[in-house]
């Protein structure tokens, strides 16, 4: 993905916006877990859990 996104010289612009994926993500989820109840701090922590699994910790790219 990043070899084509090269060459396409979209790779700056799209990982721009998928940092603003994940911020706009996290601020909706924290907000979410704090009405279910958990505290700053944990609804924090369960957000970065998630939306790292979805962002960062990208499934191997089949060849």
């Amino acid at each position: 993905m990043v070899r084509d996104l090269e060459a396409q010289g979209r790779l700056q612009q799209a990982l721009i916006e998928a940092q603003e994926q994940a911020a706009a993500e996290m601020d909706r989820l924290i907000r979410d877990l704090s009405r279910q109840g958990l505290n700053p701090q944990q609804a924090h922590d369960r957000a970065w859990e998630l939306v790292r699994e979805k962002y960062l910790l990208l499934p191997p790219e089949q060849t």
